[in-house]
């Protein structure tokens, strides 16, 4: 055989029976199902390619795989309003207004319910009537109910907290509470415990003094919770100020259990706290969304090689030029007209109110889509999560369709 002849035999294409043999591997077939998106139609759609695609991908161990792989990019399902889901996605990938029932059964009745935050398929809420945490599985209609410790009294001192799952687990979570307090010499202080739902019990105290200027530990009050790396950040004000001045930055390193204040930009105004989002800046480390007339500044913070940190302003957003705002609005644009109402930190978005609407900026690709109108005084929960619904199961003998379910990837 002539250079050429072998060269060209080389080159012949797989037969059709050969080029098909590694769909005939289901390791490998599953792999390939793995990496489809996360959205809630992917799963579905694949699942009726044939009876043997069904039967991997509803099988519980694929399920968990299928959940873990895509635990840093859920789909933005919608947010929770009062409690009450609002999706935000297109059909086909839209869940229903009704599919989650209210967290609140019967046996609750009537009662005063704070969200708390929302992350890992799970919702934190406190419902002050009776001084009880609740988790709430809104895909699994599942709840758990939590003591809250004594020195974490919403009566005396305002709390937050946040909810998640360690990495690489998919059923067992972890709670964690902030508020504060002073010591026996008056001194300001944060403290912090962390609740296992593995343990069952919440662990021991942690504290790290609030500066000086604060002297009021009644007043304090943080916003959500934002997960940056393996640290929970919240934005903290003295509300006994006459104006809801944002006064610093409370970080929780999850590794290493503690508790640290950071400083915020000194060269903007920070008389209101609502116009500020801490976030995962650009290069990954952790960075501040700042409302700023009709602009947007997008603040990371850097370390210098002593390890001395200084914020650097990234980028400036044009928010007059990006969203729908006629001029006659403008007029109206006030600093108290225009505020933050929800991030969604694996998608990168911010919820945006503006005296008439509701807006959720993607901080990327500046893609923004109007909402709602305007809710004034509440809070939005974004519910990122992944989720496949309507998988249906075959009958025995292949022909139709059983009874549909759905399949919750929290």
């Amino acid at each position: 055989m002539s250079c050429d002849e072998g060269e060209m035999s080389r080159r012949r294409p797989l037969s059709p029976a050969v080029a098909a043999a590694p769909l005939e591997d289901d390791n490998l077939l599953s792999e390939i199902l793995l990496r489809l998106p996360p959205d809630p139609s992917s799963l579905p759609r694949a699942s009726l390619v044939s009876k043997r695609w069904l039967g991997l991908i509803s099988d519980p161990g694929f399920s968990g795989r299928f959940r873990l792989h895509h635990r840093s990019n859920p789909p933005l399902l919608g947010f929770f309003d009062d409690l009450r889901f609002i999706p935000t996605m297109a059909p086909p990938n839209r869940v229903p207004c009704g599919h989650f029932p209210s967290c609140i059964d019967d046996d609750y009745g009537l009662g005063y319910f704070i969200p708390l935050g929302c992350r890992h398929g799970l919702v934190l809420i406190f419902d002050l009537s009776r001084k009880l945490l609740l988790v709430w599985d809104p895909f699994n209609v599942d709840q758990h109910r939590l003591a809250v410790p004594p020195e974490f009294d919403m009566e005396k001192a305002r709390f937050s907290g946040a909810v998640f799952r360690a990495a690489g687990d998919i059923r067992r979570f972890q709670v964690v509470l902030v508020t504060t307090e002073t010591d026996e010499q008056q001194h300001p202080r944060v403290i912090a415990r962390v609740y296992s739902s593995e343990t069952g019990g919440w662990g021991d105290r942690i504290s790290t003094p609030l500066p000086s200027k604060l002297p009021t530990k009644r007043r304090m009050v943080f916003t959500m919770d934002v997960l940056v790396g393996h640290s929970l950040y919240w934005l903290f004000n003295d509300r006994s100020a006459k104006t809801p001045i944002l006064d610093g930055i409370l970080e929780f390193d999850l590794e290493r259990r503690i508790l640290a204040v950071k400083p915020v930009p000194v060269c903007i105004p920070k008389e209101n706290i609502w116009q500020f989002q801490v976030m995962q800046a650009e290069g990954g480390g952790l960075g501040i969304f700042f409302l700023s007339n009709f602009s947007a500044q997008l603040w990371e913070m850097e370390t210098d090689c002593d390890g001395a940190a200084s914020w650097v302003l990234g980028r400036t957003v044009e928010l007059d030029k990006l969203l729908p705002i006629d001029s006659g609005k403008k007029k109206r644009w006030h600093r108290w007209h225009r505020s933050i109402q929800g991030f969604a930190e694996y998608n990168n978005v911010v919820f945006l109110r503006t005296h008439t609407d509701l807006f959720m900026i993607q901080l990327e690709s500046l893609q923004f889509k109007k909402v709602s109108k305007t809710n004034i005084s509440g809070w939005y929960l974004p519910f990122e999560s992944v989720f496949v619904a309507g998988i249906r199961r075959r009958s025995r003998d292949g022909l139709g369709l059983g009874v549909g379910s759905s399949v919750p990837y929290g």
